[in-house]
């Protein structure tokens, strides 16, 4: 994303440790930028493809905006399944 201009973006899939008994809620946040300080700042980080298993990470960049690398923080609330449920059929 240095040498590169326009619509760029990069996909991380996230797998929890352990599965959600539903899709929970993911936020994320960006942790830390390393950019070009000349450029402007254009950047979006979201989510895609939640399920109980994991999600989609999401960074995007566009027009001249150069990006040395980037980290993100993402934190998943939900319900998580007990020893004691059970599934009758």
């Amino acid at each position: 994303m240095w040498a590169e201009e326009g619509e760029r973006s990069v996909v991380r899939r996230v797998r929890f440790s352990e599965p959600f008994r539903k899709r929970p809620s993911v936020q994320v946040s960006l942790s830390m930028w390393d950019i070009h300080s000349d450029r402007n700042s254009r950047m979006e980080l979201s989510t895609e493809a939640i399920s109980a298993e994991g999600f989609d990470l999401v960074f995007r960049t566009w027009g001249d905006t150069q990006v040395a690398r980037a980290r993100a923080n993402w934190l998943a609330i939900g319900e998580l399944p007990h020893d004691d449920d059970w599934d009758i059929p």
